[in-house]
């Protein structure tokens, strides 16, 4: 979790950021979750410390890059009757009887999803069937937290999408999806209409009185604004980010009760805001697969990495399935279906990292060319997100993944936050990204300017 300071232009403020950690329970099952309360407390610690540090002076608006697909089940006090169940929990399962979409075609085409565990409409009736508690209703973990700190409580067009039961030509809660998750009236969010602003309610006001009179935008899904704050807008370049997953979207311009633009069969579909969608894939593994191997395999850090890493030549990396959190829709492959082969006495540690990485960056290249299909042209792609900015080594085996596609990589590690913030302001071209990318082929040294180094670590 980090909070952190924008100019007007939405450029991040040297120094103004505040960061906790926020540990996600794994467990043997599947379980992947959050506990709420402390993540809410996580993110009133940063606040205090950037008021504390006079940072929040002058702040005239509150912006969230918020995970989408997230679900808490809640009571008629908004507390948790249980831990937030992450994008990553592989747990739920449909209801006994209950068979899926009359039309699963054009149900993926309304709500740009599928009947999936991974979606509220299998999520909520597992939930309620855990909770055995008939006082409930549901959100995910930013209108917790919002709906705790604000005088309103509702969810975004853009978070309401990533819960796979929005109507993403309406812009309102499918009829069906709802009949799917056994939802009764009062359970769902309210949606947050078009211009909508919340404030900090009168004790949080006290707490932090310079954001007393600031306006709370309405949330974005984080991939939306990631792409956003990478300067992937348009159908002109894809966005490929790698943090602790990794996916690959492109934006498009769709207004409310517009046409909806095609959508093949294996991509999914969600909203960036009301005039706005963003089509693309997603996969279990990214940053996790680096973070993993290095710990488990005890491999070097930094610089000592690279050289290792450097004498792999692309495509030598050991063959792997990088699934070890298993699959994202519409795969239904559970947590544990990673692998590797062609092992041998000569095989290192280096060698898995660098199959790994490389499986992986095979697999966006599939999910480039689906969403290529639907334009009927290459696209652009530029690379952003912690994990690909650790890696140079990873930078390029992508870009030989990708080829002959041009690739870029977008070092400003707070592509969320600045996305979010254009969004909320209106100005999705606000960061044309190429001020701040680069060529993968390039001397990246040699194009950097102090502004793409932040005072700060991604």
């Amino acid at each position: 979790m980090r909070g952190l300071v924008l100019d007007a232009a939405a450029r991040p403020l040297p120094g103004a950021l505040a960061r906790r950690p926020a540990e996600v329970m794994i467990g043997d099952d599947g379980g992947a979750t959050l506990d709420g309360p402390a993540y809410l407390a996580a993110l009133i610690e940063c606040l205090d410390e950037l008021a504390g540090a006079d940072h929040l002076d002058g702040v005239e608006l509150v912006v969230a890059s918020a995970q989408w697909h997230s679900v808490v089940p809640l009571d008629a006090a908004n507390e948790p009757l249980g831990p937030v169940l992450t994008w990553l929990d592989t747990r739920p399962r449909a209801p006994a009887g209950v068979t899926g979409p009359v039309d699963p075609d054009d149900y993926h085409r309304r709500t740009g999803t599928w009947w999936h565990r991974f979606y509220w409409s299998v999520r909520l009736p597992w939930l309620r069937e855990q909770c055995g508690n008939d006082t409930i209703h549901f959100a995910g973990l930013i209108e917790y937290v919002f709906g705790t700190l604000l005088d309103e409580a509702v969810m975004s067009i853009s978070q309401a999408s990533g819960t796979g039961m929005l109507d993403l030509r309406t812009l309102d809660w499918d009829p069906e999806a709802c009949e799917l998750a056994g939802v009764r009236p009062g359970e769902l969010p309210t949606l947050a209409p078009r211009a909508w602003h919340g404030r900090l309610r009168t004790e949080y006001a006290r707490r932090w009185p310079e954001l007393r009179a600031a306006r709370w935008a309405p949330p974005s899904g984080d991939g939306a604004a990631s792409n956003v704050g990478s300067g992937c807008y348009d159908s002109r370049r894809a966005a490929v980010t790698v943090g602790t997953s990794a996916a690959v979207r492109l934006v498009q311009p769709a207004s409310a009760g517009a046409e909806l633009p095609p959508l093949p069969e294996e991509l999914w579909r969600y909203r960036v805001d009301h005039e706005h969608v963003v089509t693309g894939t997603a996969f279990s593994g990214g940053g996790n697969l680096y973070a993993w191997a290095r710990r488990e395999m005890k491999l070097p850090e930094g610089p000592e990495l690279d050289l290792a890493l450097a004498r792999v030549p692309p495509g030598d990396g050991v063959p792997a399935d990088p699934r070890l959190g298993g699959d994202r829709p519409p795969g239904l492959a559970p947590a544990g279906s990673g692998a590797l082969s062609g092992l041998g006495l000569s095989t290192t540690a280096v060698d898995i990292l660098a199959g790994l990485m490389e499986a992986l960056s095979r697999q966006v290249t599939v999910g480039v060319a689906a969403i290529e299909s639907t334009l009927g042209k290459s696209v652009q792609v530029v690379l952003g997100g912690g994990a690909v900015a650790a890696s140079g080594w990873w930078r390029r085996s992508f870009s030989v993944a990708l080829a002959p596609r041009e690739v870029h990589h977008v070092r400003n590690p707070e592509i969320g936050a600045v996305g979010a913030a254009l969004v909320a302001i209106g100005r999705l071209d606000g960061a044309s990204g190429l001020e701040r990318i680069v060529r993968t082929d390039e001397d990246e040294s040699a194009t950097a300017t102090r502004s793409d180094h932040p005072q700060y670590p991604s």
